[in-house]
């Protein structure tokens, strides 16, 4: 599958980008980014606080208990604001 960061995630992981074949058991958003946070101290700190975390899977919005499955592009960003 195919990681996106955007933003302080960014900046924080390290990369723009990643492919990744995630261990039997990911299945969701969240357990997804469990797994990531164990990739490097940049991706911990980068999923430290959810709270302030956005993910689309496939360019859909979704949350941590949204599916997810090799071949799926999931794509991690800060909270988008605007006027």
């Amino acid at each position: 599958m195919k990681v996106l960061y955007f933003a302080w995630l960014k900046a924080k992981t390290g990369i723009g980008e990643e492919e990744i074949a995630p261990p039997p058991g990911v299945a969701t958003v969240g357990q997804l980014v469990e797994h990531l946070k164990t990739r490097s101290p940049g991706h911990a700190a980068a999923f430290e606080t959810l709270s302030v975390v956005r993910v689309a899977v496939n360019q859909d919005y979704g949350g941590l208990d949204t599916p997810v499955k090799a071949g799926d592009e999931i794509a991690f960003f800060p909270p988008v604001t605007g006027g």
